[in-house]
């Protein structure tokens, strides 16, 4: 797990991906630290080695079997209970499967909002309407996907929707999906919403 306590009342909730926490994750979490914000990275896998990219159908097969979108979320609602009273505002931001999980906690209150960054398997819960704000970025072709298609499919009551440049993974900067300015726009673009909500 990753803590990261700037004794601010404010706190970010970051979700990983299948493959654990990685590099990615580890910078990504410092850099919301750098931004005054209490961050926690709850490790879903409970192995201290994340997968490697090349591992993708290992940590997917893991991830499904060991974890599961259920467990996933049960695990962040706990996170959720333990901190509602020690901070002003909390958010989550979830990649990948981790979006999908923080998709699948946007009923919960004490919740000030959600950003899921290509959360491919929300195609499979359109049918919820989050209570809380909500941002998702997604890049511009996903291979499993029609990404204008699940757009379309959403209700957008309380969600801002962003398209970007690239492929799956492109904020990651150690995925060979990386995109340099849409994961620099995306992350500017998740600053402002928090700021708004």
């Amino acid at each position: 797990m990753i803590k990261i306590l700037n004794k601010n009342d404010n706190l970010v909730i970051v979700v990983h991906e299948i493959y654990g926490i990685n590099q990615h994750i580890e910078n990504f979490c410092k850099r919301l630290s750098e931004q005054d914000f209490d961050v926690i990275c709850p490790n879903l896998l409970e192995r201290e080695q994340p997968f490697d990219y090349s591992e993708e159908e290992i940590a997917y097969q893991n991830y499904m079997e060991n974890v599961g979108f259920t467990g996933a979320v049960h695990k962040i609602k706990d996170i959720l209970l333990g901190v509602k009273d020690k901070y002003n505002k909390i958010y989550i931001v979830g990649f990948s499967v981790g979006a999908t999980v923080a998709w699948l906690c946007s009923k919960e209150e004490n919740l000030s909002g959600l950003v899921g960054y290509y959360g491919s398997r929300i195609r499979n819960y359109k049918e919820i309407m989050p209570l809380t704000p909500t941002i998702l970025f997604f890049p511009k072709e996903e291979h499993s996907f029609n990404v204008n298609e699940l757009i379309e499919n959403l209700d957008k009551s309380n969600i801002e929707i962003h398209k970007f440049y690239g492929k799956h993974g492109f904020s990651d900067p150690y995925s060979p999906n990386f995109h340099a300015k849409s994961a620099e726009d995306a992350f500017n673009q998740m600053l402002s919403f928090f700021r708004k909500h």
